[in-house]
């Protein structure tokens, strides 16, 4: 009988930045609360924040029949109490499929890599379904009006638009705006290692 393949995916840059993101996680989050995670991928980020935030229940999505599988496996190794099983959900999709608000919704390199409408239905689905004091955490690299745009990052928008005409880095001040739209502002922008950002949304105040 020949063996089934294992179905955990692997991320070198996953590996690489997940430790940077787990310390703004731990300093933007408080202690404990319910986390939704868009566009979990491989399942590496799931596990290693619900590991490093044992007060949240994580609740992992994607799209991607074999990202749900990859993350299904990663935390079946893990056994993790506050990771929950991983749920299919299109951001496109009107409602998301998941139950309640959370306090924390975390989304990474998921922008550049999607053509711009996702932005809008990023935020709108973030803004119906966080929590009062909840924020959403959106990690990948940004575009800043009167910046000097990085070679690395230069290069990979290049590459991004070469294999997609509706992919590509996008502006963080367009970004913003997409959030103000839905009711959701600009709190707090987190330099990251390579070339990279972490920008925090909550509620705007009416």
């Amino acid at each position: 009988m020949t063996p089934l393949a294992d179905p955990r995916l692997h991320s070198a840059a996953a590996e690489r930045n997940r430790g940077a993101i787990l310390e703004v996680l731990r300093r933007v989050w408080p202690a404990q609360g319910a986390a939704l995670e868009i566009a979990c991928g491989t399942g590496l980020h799931a596990v290693h924040f619900a590991a490093g935030l044992p007060g949240w229940a994580w609740l992992p999505t994607d799209p991607d029949a074999g990202a749900l599988a990859s993350t299904a496996a990663w935390a079946a190794d893990a056994a993790l109490p506050n990771l929950l099983a991983p749920v299919r959900l299109d951001v496109m999709a009107v409602p998301w499929p998941v139950p309640g608000r959370f306090e924390g919704i975390f989304c990474a390199n998921l922008l550049h890599i999607a053509p711009w409408p996702t932005c809008t239905a990023l935020m709108q689905g973030a803004a119906r379904h966080l929590a009062a004091d909840g924020s959403l955490a959106v990690y990948g690299p940004f575009l800043v009006e009167g910046e000097p745009i990085a070679a690395g990052n230069a290069a990979f928008d290049a590459d991004l638009r070469a294999r997609d005409p509706a992919w590509g880095i996008r502006w963080l001040h367009e970004v913003a705006a997409q959030a103000e739209a839905a009711g959701l502002r600009l709190a707090r922008r987190v330099p990251m290692p390579a070339n990279n950002l972490t920008l925090v949304f909550v509620r705007a105040v009416a």
